[in-house]
């Protein structure tokens, strides 16, 4: 049986996706940041899709030192991965950081997954056929990095460090599809169009559940959504195909910024050495 893990399976996207993987015969890791939702989440979908193959899995991906040690129990535990769907992200109103002092969006929606990306990238070359999909955004588009103040400890607005988010996420898929080149493993990034959850909205304010019911009706609902993702997944028409980003389950066009490949080279350098330092660091301490 094929194995997939699936980032910010509780909600939304990542539920709706759980959903479907299942339906196509997929063991489901569920990768979960609160144990409560998390738990909650495992449990009705366990009971509605009446499957036992789904296991729940809990890591932060704002913690370099949660990453490690989830990643060390998936290696303990299973011999190969066939799909890794790195979907979980946050969008703030204000300026927090992860453990490591990443700006929270680029530290999560970014250098989190490629910190779980390469730690499981042993156990996708094991697979017949190892996929990785990272679930992007149109907004990156309006995105660049900021080479100059990555943390955005100067200029921080929301949909600036969301935009540079995305852009990263693409940018790494540009990247590392050439690494991957000689191997049985392919990346690909996805933009889900505009879904209705509650990933805009602040946990702890409560901000955006009222805009989020008045513009409602024109999101596509979760399972809309993650249609591009399960494709991208599990379909034979994408076998082989590495390093795009598709939209509507067809390849699309990435901004001109992210077509740069002065900006994808220097990105990527920086995005492993700033990882390096940071596990550097964690290996010292330990």
């Amino acid at each position: 049986m094929k194995k997939v893990i699936i980032t910010g399976a509780n909600s939304g996207l990542g539920k709706a996706t759980t959903y479907e993987m299942l339906k196509r015969g997929y063991e489901v890791i569920m990768v979960c940041r609160s144990e409560k939702r998390g738990v909650k989440a495992f449990q009705e979908i366990s009971k509605q899709s009446q499957n036992k193959n789904v296991v729940l899995e809990l890591c932060d991906l704002s913690s370099f030192e949660s990453i490690l040690n989830f990643t060390k129990r998936i290696k303990d535990k299973y011999d190969t991965i066939d799909v890794l769907i790195n979907n979980a992200g946050v969008i703030l109103t204000k300026r927090q950081e992860t453990k490591e002092g990443f700006e929270m969006q680029i530290g999560v929606n970014h250098f989190g997954h490629v910190l779980l990306t390469r730690e499981l990238l042993p156990l996708l070359k094991k697979s017949d056929s190892g996929r990785i999909v990272v679930v992007s955004s149109g907004a990156h588009k309006g995105g660049k990095i900021y080479f100059h103040d990555l943390q955005l400890k100067k200029n921080y607005s929301t949909f600036r460090a969301y935009a540079q988010s995305k852009l990263a996420n693409v940018l790494y898929v540009k990247s590392m599809a050439k690494e991957l080149r000689q191997t049985n493993v392919t990346i690909n990034a996805v933009h889900p169009g505009a879904v209705g959850t509650n990933f805009g909205v602040d946990r702890d304010t409560g901000f955006g559940k009222t805009l989020l019911k008045v513009l409602g009706i024109f999101f596509l609902t979760p399972e809309e959504g993650a249609r591009t993702i399960v494709y991208l997944a599990d379909s034979k028409e994408v076998e082989g195909k590495n390093g795009d980003y598709y939209y509507k389950q067809k390849p699309s066009q990435i901004s001109k910024y992210a077509k740069q490949r002065s900006i994808t080279h220097r990105f990527f350098k920086l995005t492993n050495t700033l990882i390096d330092e940071k596990l550097k660091i964690i290996m010292e301490d330990r």
